[in-house]
């Protein structure tokens, strides 16, 4: 390929990912253990990839002469609700919703809702 000829979409085909999550081994095995056998004997080369991954709490839109006005002190209103769930976000893609959590001395997000697999599948284009 030359310099001049444009990269094709390097994404992989949604239906190709379907097929490698739903291709079930037939076997004596339980369900846990063929979806467990499936999910290790195709997407292993998966697993080391590393992702981004970030908890949202809110949005909001502002002016810039009101972003340059900002100093220690400032308060920005969100648009949730406080109490509503956090959104989380891999590789900026919609996973999961939860609720905020102490670990120690560190924040962390307990999942309460997880967005079904063939959702994210359908996201992805």
């Amino acid at each position: 390929m030359d310099s001049t000829t444009p990269i094709e979409n390097s994404r992989p085909d949604p239906e190709e990912i379907k097929k490698l999550l739903q291709n079930n081994p037939t076997s004596g095995l339980s369900p846990e253990h063929n979806t467990a056998e499936k999910e290790s004997r195709g997407l292993d080369f998966l697993y080391d990839i590393p992702l981004q991954i970030s908890v949202e709490v809110g949005r909001s839109k502002m002016l810039l002469k009101d972003l340059l006005k900002m100093g220690e002190g400032y308060v920005i209103e969100l648009d949730k609700l406080a109490g509503e769930p956090l959104d989380l976000y891999v590789n900026s893609r919609l996973i999961a919703r939860g609720e905020a959590v102490m670990v120690g001395e560190k924040f962390g997000i307990r999942l309460t809702d997880v967005i079904s697999t063939s959702d994210r599948i359908e996201n992805l284009g």
